[in-house]
């Protein structure tokens, strides 16, 4: 059965006011949310009052140990999207550049501070230069042209 992408999904993860968020993930296809990083710098940063307000953080998280800056958690968006896949019962996968070893890495920081494996083996991270090798020449160009991700670069 073929799936149909659904962009700017409302995830509507769960606070513990019992009410929810207003989180849009990037793309939801079927049992999986993806968080797409073409353009952007960074996952961003929230302060810390705002993260705690999640009513499964402590479930999901190991929250000693996500990343922070002073009083800001970092890769706020990557907490967001692994507690909404966590609510929702779903896998979550994050898209980066293969020249960006720092958005991959700050995605593996926050995955070390998932508590539980299941949960982890949900949660996947795929490069576009990974992805364009199966797409269509036509898509590979486009990508190429426009942010300069190349097949070639996975055989460096």
């Amino acid at each position: 059965m073929t799936q149909v992408p659904e962009f700017g999904w409302r995830a509507r993860v769960p606070l513990m006011s019992g009410r929810t968020d207003r989180t849009e993930i990037d793309m939801k296809l079927g049992q999986l949310f993806v968080e797409a990083k073409l353009t952007e710098s960074d996952f961003q940063t929230c302060e810390e009052s705002v993260v705690a307000s999640y009513r499964d953080l402590k479930i999901v998280f190991d929250v000693e140990s996500l990343p922070r800056t002073g009083e800001r958690y970092v890769s706020y968006q990557l907490i967001r999207n692994v507690l909404a896949a966590h609510a929702a019962g779903i896998s979550f996968c994050v898209m980066a550049d293969a020249r960006r070893p720092d958005l991959l890495e700050a995605w593996h920081a926050i995955m070390r501070c998932i508590r539980h494996a299941e949960m982890r083996t949900r949660c996947k991270v795929l490069t576009w230069q990974e992805l364009s090798t199966v797409l269509p020449r036509r898509l590979q160009k486009f990508l190429e042209a426009k942010y300069g991700i190349s097949i070639s670069f996975n055989h460096q």
